[in-house]
C-alpha cells in the first residue's frame, strides 16, 4: 500500500445536493459542513497527518453577497464550536489563501483557531480560503523576483519554500465529489505526481464508508513518479 501522509479533496456538490431536495443552497452548505466534521474526525482517526480542505475560492467572490456571507458566518461558527475538539484531537489549524481580504470576524476567529493550536502535532488541517493555485503560482514568483535569486540558482525546492504548504508533502491523494472531473486551480504545483479520486457522491453525503472506498483504491495503485516502476521510499 502506498503510504497515505497528505489528503486534499474539492469538497463540491453542496448546492446540487440541496437543489435534489427542493432546499436552499443555504441548506446544502450547513449539511457540507456537518459532513467536513466527519471526515475531519475520521482522518485523524486513521492517522493521515495533513488533511487539506478546499473551502472557499479566488473565484467564489463571484457568487450572490448572501450566500458569501452566509458562508463566512458558517465558518466562524464551525470554528468556534469545533475549537475544543481541535485541541482535544491535537489538531493544527492552517490556510492556504490570502486571509488577509477574508471579512474581520471571520479572521479574528480563524486567527484565535490557529494561534490556539499551534502546538498540535497529530495532525494539520489545512483550510484552502480565498485560494487560487495560479495566484498561489505567481505570489512565489513575485517573492523570488524580491529576494532577487539567480535564474541559474533557483530550484524547485526554493520556489515550493514561497508556496503556502512550505514544509508540507505534497498531497497523495486529491479527491474530488459530485461528478466534475478537474482540479479547478487547486494546489496547482503540489499536485504534480498526486493521485486523483472522483466519485458522483455529492459532498454531503460523503461519509466515513465512501472515504474508506476512496483509500481503498489508492491503496491498490502503484505510484509512479515520471518512471516505468514504483517510487522507492
Amino acid at each position: 500500500m502506498p503510504p497515505l501522509t497528505h489528503l486534499a479533496i474539492i469538497m463540491d456538490g453542496n448546492g446540487r445536493w440541496a437543489r435534489a431536495r427542493g432546499l436552499e443552497r443555504s441548506a446544502g452548505h450547513k449539511a457540507g459542513t456537518e459532513t467536513a466534521r466527519e471526515i475531519v474526525r475520521e482522518c485523524r482517526k486513521l492517522g493521515i497527518p495533513f488533511l487539506t480542505l478546499y473551502t472557499f475560492s479566488k473565484e467564489n467572490w463571484s457568487r450572490p453577497k448572501q450566500e458569501i456571507g452566509f458562508l463566512f458566518n458558517l465558518l466562524k461558527d464551525f470554528l468556534s464550536e469545533e475549537l475544543p475538539s481541535l485541541l482535544e484531537q491535537s489538531i493544527r489549524l492552517n490556510v492556504l489563501g490570502e486571509l488577509d481580504e477574508l471579512p474581520l470576524p471571520t479572521r479574528q476567529v480563524l486567527r484565535h483557531a490557529m494561534d490556539k493550536t499551534a502546538t498540535c502535532t497529530a495532525m494539520t488541517l489545512n483550510l484552502a480560503l480565498n485560494y487560487s493555485g495560479r495566484h498561489e503560482i505567481l505570489r512565489a514568483c513575485q517573492a523570488l523576483l524580491k529576494s532577487r535569486v539567480k535564474p541559474e540558482e533557483l530550484t524547485e525546492e526554493m520556489f515550493a519554500a514561497e508556496l503556502y504548504t512550505a514544509s508540507m508533502p505534497d498531497p497523495d491523494l486529491i479527491l474530488r465529489t459530485s461528478g466534475e472531473l478537474r482540479l479547478s486551480n487547486y494546489l496547482l504545483f503540489q499536485s504534480a505526481y498526486s493521485e486523483l479520486y472522483f466519485t458522483d457522491v455529492a459532498w454531503p453525503d460523503f461519509h466515513a464508508p465512501e472515504l474508506h472506498a476512496a483509500l481503498a483504491e489508492y491503496a491498490s495503485r502503484q505510484r509512479r513518479f515520471g518512471t516505468t516502476g514504483e517510487k522507492i521510499a
